[in-house]
């Protein structure tokens, strides 16, 4: 029970990381959440769901779509700071 606990503690981080990632990118395009919605063929309650972390596992998919609505590679999502300093999710 302890390890599931410290999981589902981990994972919400990693989807906060995500939620965060998307939200700093939005800022530095100057763009909003519906603006990316449109730029990059997901639906706004997708990205609602993400922003919210209501969604358990944002596929790579969507990411990598996201990222086009950015016009960055999807390297550039995960290069940086949020994501480096994420613990291991699997012990």
């Amino acid at each position: 029970m302890i390890v599931i606990n410290h999981y589902m503690e981990l994972e919400m981080d990693t989807r906060e990381a995500v939620a965060n990632r998307i939200k700093q990118l939005c800022k530095e395009h100057g763009i909003t959440a519906n603006a990316l919605s449109y730029r990059a063929g997901v639906p706004q309650s997708t990205i609602k769901s993400i922003l919210n972390n209501e969604t358990q596992n944002t596929g790579i998919v969507t990411i990598k779509k996201l990222c086009d609505g950015f016009d960055i590679p999807l390297s550039d999502f995960f290069n940086d700071e949020t994501f480096r300093v994420l613990e291991q999710e699997i012990q």
